[in-house]
C-alpha cells in the first residue's frame, strides 16, 4: 500500500459529480470565526455542495484567514453572500427547498434517522456559541443532530458541518432520492 499523489487523487476524481452539487445548500449565518468560514467552504468542496450562502455578521472573502483554511475551496465553491436572512429565507421558499437547522432542540430528529426529502434541502448553520437564531429557526422545517455520546454534546460548527453534509451524502448513496 501506498499514499496516493496529490496529482493521482486529482486525475482519479476529476470526472465525478456529486449527488449533493444540484440539492444542497448550505448557509453559515452568523459565525465569528474566518477559520470555522473557510473549513466550511473546504467541506463544501469536498462534498460537492451546489452552493455556500454566507449572511449575518459572517466573514466574506477574500480574506487571508478564509483562504488559509478553505485552501482555495473559496474560488472553487459557488458561494453568494446574503443582504439579509429574511432575503434567503424567501429565496429558499421560491425555489421549495426544505430550510433543516443543524441544532438541538426539543424536537430536532438525529441525523442516522433523517431520509432526506426528494425536495432539495438548505443546511442552515448558526454562531459558535449561540447555534441558530431563533429568528431564523421559527422559519425552518426540520432540525436535525448529530448523535452525540460525549460529556460536551457540542462539536465545533465546521466539523460540524463536514460531519451533516457528509450524512447527507451517504444517506444519498445508500438510496434516498436528495
Amino acid at each position: 500500500m501506498r499514499k496516493l499523489t496529490t496529482r493521482e487523487i486529482y486525475h482519479q476524481n476529476r470526472h465525478q459529480t456529486s449527488p449533493l452539487s444540484k440539492r444542497l445548500i448550505v448557509w453559515a449565518h452568523n459565525i465569528r470565526s474566518m477559520h470555522n468560514v473557510g473549513a466550511i467552504f473546504r467541506n463544501c468542496d469536498a462534498f460537492g455542495v451546489h452552493e455556500l450562502w454566507l449572511s449575518g455578521f459572517t466573514p466574506r472573502p477574500p480574506r487571508p484567514e478564509i483562504a488559509k483554511a478553505a485552501i482555495g475551496a473559496e474560488e472553487s465553491v459557488s458561494w453568494k453572500s446574503l443582504e439579509s436572512a429574511e432575503s434567503g429565507i424567501l429565496d429558499l421558499k421560491s425555489q421549495g427547498l426544505m430550510l433543516a437547522a443543524l441544532e438541538q432542540t426539543d424536537k430536532g430528529i438525529r441525523l442516522d434517522h433523517w431520509k432526506p426529502p426528494n425536495k432539495g434541502v438548505c443546511l442552515l448553520l448558526g454562531n459558535e456559541v449561540t447555534g441558530v437564531d431563533d429568528e431564523l429557526l421559527e422559519h425552518c422545517d426540520i432540525a436535525l443532530e448529530i448523535p452525540q455520546f460525549g460529556v460536551k454534546h457540542s462539536l465545533n460548527v465546521s466539523v460540524a458541518s463536514g460531519v451533516a453534509i457528509y450524512s447527507i451524502l451517504a444517506a444519498h448513496l445508500n438510496g434516498s432520492n436528495l
